[in-house]
């Protein structure tokens, strides 16, 4: 179940692509194809059906490099000099027609009409500049039968098309992800396209459609002014316009979807068109890896209205995608958003990961006073831009600039709120936030703490103890529950999300005070540390407290700077009062730290994931 783009005017066919081609060449995006080719082999040989865009005979540079050249003349036609690696030096930048207009139609025939044995297989060509990419398919017929008027008896006839090939030509320096992209895309139309030839014959029907007026213009051009069959081809062959409207989509919004013969449904992201933050995109192994550490104290934030989605989803969407999106809210976590829709926990995983993945949402902390945000690096703080409009429209009486100014330095939500202020102002500051974040223009910082200790100069370090001491203390590694295993949460007094886990929680503190069965449990998860170590901790005035003494040997394996206030919060079900007491207790050997979650920093900070 996918989400659909918005509607596209069809009235104007070559404005979308000549406004999309331009922007790539001011830009220089390497994600966009530069065409889109069907190919077909059968009993006629290799036949290319249709190619966009057009491929302008008049325009084709061939004929300048037929023409003699003075070899030692200034380059001056657009010409490139060839790179191996595909990324060529150029004096005057070849559009991207011109990339491909080298290559006649039988040519392209030829090398995309592969054999049968690559069939079903991933089909990628590099030549020179260009690097094509498809999925070559083969088709299983049934004979057709049938019946003529003067001989009632039936007649097998076996179809002439064998397999078919869908490509989308691209620069030969792409990155491998929009490589494999453009490789799933390729798989999923021929997927759609095997389904209907099956059924009904849609493929070979409009195959014979677009070779019928390829010869009818080539019959009628001969002697007059040569043009391109395929223009003819669009308006009357609905697979051509389906492929058309697939390379204008990769080229602007990134998101397709087509309905292949007015029946199945062919939905596809581009997720490097749609995850792009200060100009850069992020890659889609990052985006995974990001999905994949998803936690159930995360939030899921949607960047467009609930009215705006529900709009988009299709007619035979899930219930569930519904359910979740009104119900969604930025101050509830995924556990709690499970709950109040009544959903599997982790249903809500892949529904928020699904609505990420086709940016319609990011993952984020749940907003509480507590948070801690400061204007992101790569924010727009222009006194006239577009997003400095849209706040005042929104929010009458506050302007961008100023709001964000008080982010300059990192900044609670709690230093905001006046008891004085009205429930209605303090909601207002709430959309406020909410409002940036979904525009990158904020980050949050959590906070992380570390164990330092100076290692003592009278005893040598061993040598297997010769790694530094965040990776040796907490020997277990912190293994987060399964997501199906957590309860309902609880609220505390200062608004920390609680987890019910017993596995690492402070049941492990037996009661009977300083009992030998309590000090053998504290022994133990103080033995990953050295002697001079342990030391150290002991003599610290807290420590002569049993009890702030087990609980920090029971948070040990936290202190090595991976886990924020928060996961600690709700993997030990503590409150944040209890922390930063414990922290302030031990702070000799503590150093604690304000950054980033990693999980979802790569929505706000793109620098670590350039293009």
């Amino acid at each position: 179940m996918m989400l659909s783009p918005s509607a596209e005017s069809p009235d104007d066919r070559n404005s979308l692509y000549s406004q999309s081609r331009n922007n790539r060449h001011k830009s220089g995006d390497k994600t966009s194809p530069i065409s889109v080719i069907l190919v077909s082999s059968g009993s006629r040989g290799n036949k290319l059906l249709f190619r966009y865009p057009f491929q302008r005979i008049a325009d084709c540079p061939s004929s300048l490099s037929a023409k003699q050249r003075n070899p030692y003349a200034l380059n001056t036609t657009g010409d490139v000099l060839e790179d191996p690696d595909g990324d060529s030096r150029e004096q005057c930048p070849l559009t991207d027609e011109q990339l491909v207009a080298g290559f006649s139609d039988s040519i392209l025939a030829t090398i995309l009409a592969t054999k049968n044995d690559m069939c079903g297989k991933k089909f990628e060509l590099k030549i020179d500049n260009v690097r094509f990419v498809g999925h070559p398919t083969l088709l299983q017929h049934s004979p057709l039968i049938q019946v003529s008027k003067t001989d009632p008896s039936p007649k097998r006839e076996m179809p002439t098309m064998i397999l078919f090939n869908v490509v989308f030509a691209l620069r030969a320096n792409a990155d491998p992800s929009v490589i494999s992209c453009m490789h799933n895309l390729s798989r999923r139309i021929a997927i759609a396209l095997q389904h209907e030839e099956r059924r009904c014959q849609y493929l070979t029907r409009e195959a014979k459609l677009m070779l019928s007026m390829q010869d009818e213009i080539t019959t009628t051009t001969e002697n007059g002014t040569p043009q391109s069959p395929f223009r003819q081809i669009l308006p009357k062959c609905k697979l051509a316009r389906d492929l058309k409207a697939a390379y204008d989509s990769l080229c602007t919004t990134g998101v397709v979807r087509l309905h292949i013969n007015n029946w199945l449904e062919v939905s596809f992201c581009l997720p490097h068109k749609i995850h792009r933050v200060g100009g850069n995109y992020i890659p889609p192994e990052a985006l995974e890896r990001s999905l994949k550490a998803i936690r159930p104290y995360h939030a899921l934030l949607l960047l467009e209205s609930e009215k705006a989605l529900l709009d988009q989803l299709p007619l035979d969407c899930s219930p569930a995608m519904v359910r979740l999106i009104k119900t969604c809210s930025a101050v509830k976590n995924l556990q709690q958003l499970a709950q109040d829709a009544d959903l599997a926990l982790l249903q809500i995983f892949q529904i928020a990961a699904h609505l990420v993945y086709w940016g319609k949402a990011i993952i984020i902390f749940p907003l509480c006073e507590n948070n801690v945000y400061m204007l992101s690096p790569h924010a727009n703080i222009s006194l006239y831009s577009t997003l400095a409009k849209q706040f005042a429209q929104q929010f009458s009486g506050h302007d961008l600039p100023s709001m964000l100014a008080k982010f300059s330095l990192p900044v609670s939500l709690a230093e905001f709120r006046n008891p004085l202020e009205a429930p209605a102002q303090e909601a207002q500051l709430i959309q406020m936030v909410v409002w940036m974040l979904q525009r990158r223009l904020l980050i949050q910082l959590h906070t992380y703490v570390c164990l330092l200790i100076s290692p003592s100069e009278d005893e040598p370090t061993p040598k297997g103890e010769e790694l530094p001491l965040a990776a040796r203390v907490g020997g277990r590694s912190l293994s987060t529950p399964s997501a199906l295993s957590f309860g309902s949460p609880t609220s505390s007094d200062d608004m920390t999300l609680t987890s019910p886990s017993m596995e690492n929680s402070s049941a492990e503190l037996l009661p009977g005070g300083d009992s030998p069965l309590n000090k053998r449990m504290t022994e133990t998860l103080l033995a990953s540390l050295s002697e001079h170590e342990r030391q150290v901790i002991l003599n610290i005035p807290a420590a002569q407290n049993p009890e702030d003494l087990r609980m920090f040997a029971r948070l040990l394996h936290y202190f090595r700077g991976h886990h924020h206030l928060e996961e600690i919060m709700y993997n030990e079900n503590m409150r944040r009062s209890q922390l930063k007491t414990l922290f302030d207790k031990f702070r000799s050997v503590l150093i604690v730290t304000n950054h980033e979650d990693p999980i979802i920093s790569i929505f706000q900070s793109p620098m670590e994931y350039t293009a």
